[in-house]
């Protein structure tokens, strides 16, 4: 594998570094082409990203750090230790805050956002694959098994690669919930919620393929946090069915700022969707 791609001495490009910055720029164009489509303000996609990376970073440096049972601003720094669902929390937790803050309605814009997840996650998946950083399962015989004798955590016997399999699902379920967004944006945060079942179902059953300490029982802490993720996901489903359901307008439509003309004087009126 191929942990650093360029070497300039002191600094380089890393595989890893260079895989997470691709998932933020695409989850940036696609939220962007999302949120313009809906007549939303786009230019908060980069904002979002944005706060995704920060709290991301601090959350998962906190949680390895509080793991270790130490914390110092060199390691909350540094980019070795990450851990996704402390991650994942910190992005989340900062996010919102941009989102509640935000012009845009709050839920259909996390809609927006949960299928990105899916998609940073199984790009970001690539780069773990590029630096062979151990997120690798057992040994095995299987055609696909891969060695990785010059990654960062180096094996010389071919091993699960499970970055692959979780890649390959993340953009599966990613893809269905785009096909399905909308039919689902008529009852906003229905897509959110499926897309933390789907990142929990994703990560528990891959966890049985990884070389994971094990927490509870056979279970990983992973497969726990998968298991409160798909909880979750299935109670803000039930709330957000449980809303009266918005009206989306046929057509696409494209923010404008003509606000002064009524509908009664428009040549070609459009339904207009009502936010929350």
């Amino acid at each position: 594998m191929y942990p650093t791609i360029i070497d300039f001495g002191p600094f380089g490009i890393h595989s890893y570094g260079l895989m997470l910055a691709t998932a933020f720029i695409t989850s940036v164009f696609v939220m962007q082409h999302e949120l313009k489509r809906r007549g939303f303000v786009p230019d908060i996609a980069a904002t979002i990203v944005v706060a995704a990376a920060i709290g991301g970073m601090v959350g998962a440096k906190i949680y390895a750090a509080l793991l270790d049972g130490q914390i110092t601003l060199t390691e909350l720094f540094s980019t070795s230790g990450l851990v996704w669902y402390g991650g994942f929390i910190g992005g989340c937790l900062s996010v919102l805050i941009v989102v509640v803050r935000s012009p845009n309605p709050t839920l259909a814009t996390i809609d927006i956002i949960g299928p990105t997840l899916l998609l940073g996650y199984g790009i970001g998946r690539i780069g773990c694959l590029l630096a062979g950083d151990g997120d690798y399962g057992p040994p095995s015989d299987l055609p696909w098994a891969m060695a990785f004798p010059n990654g960062t955590v180096p094996t010389d016997v071919p091993v699960h690669p499970t970055p692959i399999y979780e890649t390959l699902i993340s953009f599966t379920f990613f893809g269905i919930l785009w096909s399905q967004r909308r039919k689902l944006e008529v009852n906003p945060g229905v897509m959110f919620g499926a897309s933390l079942i789907l990142l929990g179902v994703e990560r528990f059953f891959v966890e049985f393929w990884r070389i994971t300490p094990r927490v509870l029982g056979w279970m990983t802490g992973a497969q726990l946090f998968s298991i409160v993720s798909f909880i979750v996901g299935i109670i803000f489903i039930f709330w957000a069915r449980s809303r009266p359901p918005v009206t989306v307008a046929a057509e696409t439509v494209e923010p404008t700022t003509e606000t002064s003309e009524s509908p009664k004087q428009s040549p070609s009126p459009r339904k207009r969707r009502r936010r929350r």
